[in-house]
Protein backbone atom coordinates (compact mmCIF):
# COMPACT_ATOMS: atom_id res chain seq x y z
CA UNK A 1 0.00 0.00 0.00
CA UNK A 2 2.90 2.37 0.63
CA UNK A 3 4.11 2.59 -3.01
CA UNK A 4 0.28 4.12 -3.98
CA UNK A 5 1.58 7.34 -1.78
CA UNK A 6 1.32 10.76 -3.41
CA UNK A 7 4.42 12.53 -3.24
CA UNK A 8 5.19 16.08 -3.34
CA UNK A 9 8.45 18.28 -3.59
CA UNK A 10 8.60 21.56 -1.38
CA UNK A 11 11.03 23.53 -2.60
CA UNK A 12 11.30 26.53 0.51
CA UNK A 13 14.91 27.77 2.28
CA UNK A 14 12.77 28.85 5.29
CA UNK A 15 12.93 25.49 7.21
CA UNK A 16 10.00 26.41 9.56
CA UNK A 17 7.18 26.42 6.74
CA UNK A 18 9.37 22.92 5.33
CA UNK A 19 8.20 21.16 8.64
CA UNK A 20 4.95 22.73 8.83
CA UNK A 21 4.12 21.76 5.53
CA UNK A 22 5.52 18.13 6.16
CA UNK A 23 4.08 17.24 8.98
CA UNK A 24 0.43 18.38 7.56
CA UNK A 25 0.89 16.90 4.38
CA UNK A 26 2.26 13.56 5.93
CA UNK A 27 -0.75 13.37 8.05
CA UNK A 28 -2.59 12.76 5.17
CA UNK A 29 -0.98 10.20 3.80
CA UNK A 30 1.54 12.44 1.74
CA UNK A 31 5.35 10.97 0.77
CA UNK A 32 7.17 14.63 1.05
CA UNK A 33 10.08 15.50 -0.38
CA UNK A 34 12.05 19.10 0.78
CA UNK A 35 15.21 20.90 -1.04
CA UNK A 36 15.86 24.29 0.48
CA UNK A 37 17.53 25.42 -2.66
CA UNK A 38 16.71 24.70 -6.65
CA UNK A 39 20.41 24.24 -7.80
CA UNK A 40 20.08 20.69 -10.32
CA UNK A 41 16.53 20.80 -10.59
CA UNK A 42 15.95 19.23 -12.91
CA UNK A 43 17.70 16.05 -11.43
CA UNK A 44 15.95 16.72 -8.27
CA UNK A 45 12.85 16.51 -9.71
CA UNK A 46 13.45 13.69 -12.20
CA UNK A 47 14.58 11.44 -9.14
CA UNK A 48 11.05 11.81 -7.83
CA UNK A 49 8.89 12.58 -9.90
CA UNK A 50 6.19 14.01 -7.61
CA UNK A 51 2.65 14.74 -8.28
CA UNK A 52 2.40 18.15 -7.01
CA UNK A 53 4.90 21.12 -7.00
CA UNK A 54 5.47 23.77 -4.20
CA UNK A 55 7.89 26.24 -5.03
CA UNK A 56 8.71 29.52 -3.11
CA UNK A 57 9.84 32.89 -4.81
CA UNK A 58 13.07 33.36 -3.10
CA UNK A 59 14.40 29.64 -3.27
CA UNK A 60 18.22 30.12 -3.77
CA UNK A 61 20.03 30.18 -6.01
CA UNK A 62 18.24 31.15 -9.10
CA UNK A 63 14.80 31.59 -7.72
CA UNK A 64 11.34 30.37 -8.19
CA UNK A 65 10.57 31.79 -11.28
CA UNK A 66 13.78 30.34 -13.42
CA UNK A 67 13.40 27.44 -10.94
CA UNK A 68 9.85 26.58 -12.73
CA UNK A 69 10.37 28.05 -15.97
CA UNK A 70 13.46 25.15 -16.27
CA UNK A 71 11.26 22.41 -15.60
CA UNK A 72 8.24 23.83 -18.11
CA UNK A 73 10.66 23.48 -20.94
CA UNK A 74 11.74 20.23 -19.79
CA UNK A 75 9.39 17.37 -21.26
CA UNK A 76 9.48 15.31 -18.81
CA UNK A 77 8.37 17.37 -16.05
CA UNK A 78 6.41 19.98 -17.77
CA UNK A 79 3.54 18.26 -16.75
CA UNK A 80 3.70 18.41 -13.00
CA UNK A 81 1.54 21.09 -11.31
CA UNK A 82 3.24 23.98 -9.84
CA UNK A 83 2.04 25.67 -7.26
CA UNK A 84 3.68 28.99 -6.76
CA UNK A 85 4.23 30.69 -3.28
CA UNK A 86 5.45 33.88 -2.01
CA UNK A 87 4.77 36.68 0.45
CA UNK A 88 5.37 39.03 -2.28
CA UNK A 89 2.20 40.99 -3.36
CA UNK A 90 2.86 40.59 -7.24
CA UNK A 91 2.52 36.68 -6.45
CA UNK A 92 -0.19 36.26 -9.24
CA UNK A 93 1.81 37.94 -11.65
CA UNK A 94 5.29 36.29 -10.73
CA UNK A 95 3.06 33.21 -10.85
CA UNK A 96 1.94 33.79 -14.34
CA UNK A 97 5.40 34.71 -15.56
CA UNK A 98 6.69 31.44 -13.89
CA UNK A 99 4.38 29.75 -16.04
CA UNK A 100 2.64 27.92 -12.51
CA UNK A 101 -0.74 26.29 -12.83
CA UNK A 102 -1.89 28.36 -9.25
CA UNK A 103 -0.29 30.02 -6.40
CA UNK A 104 -0.78 30.09 -2.82
CA UNK A 105 0.10 33.92 -0.92
CA UNK A 106 1.63 33.55 2.39
CA UNK A 107 0.91 33.53 5.26
CA UNK A 108 -1.69 30.78 4.35
CA UNK A 109 -3.48 28.48 6.62
CA UNK A 110 -3.20 25.03 6.31
CA UNK A 111 -6.97 24.46 4.79
CA UNK A 112 -5.68 27.00 1.99
CA UNK A 113 -2.49 24.46 1.72
CA UNK A 114 -4.58 21.71 1.57
CA UNK A 115 -7.23 23.12 -0.67
CA UNK A 116 -5.00 24.54 -3.59
CA UNK A 117 -3.34 21.11 -3.61
CA UNK A 118 -6.24 19.26 -4.15
CA UNK A 119 -7.51 21.89 -7.05
CA UNK A 120 -4.26 21.17 -8.90
CA UNK A 121 -5.09 17.40 -8.52
CA UNK A 122 -7.92 17.46 -9.61
CA UNK A 123 -7.54 19.64 -12.59
CA UNK A 124 -3.94 18.38 -13.46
Amino acid sequence: MKDSNKKIIIFDDDEDILSICSYILEEQGWEVHTFTDCNNITEKVSGILPDVILMDNWIPDAGGIIATQTLKKTEALKDIPVIYFSANSDIQILANHAGAQTFLAKPFDLEELERVINKVLVTG
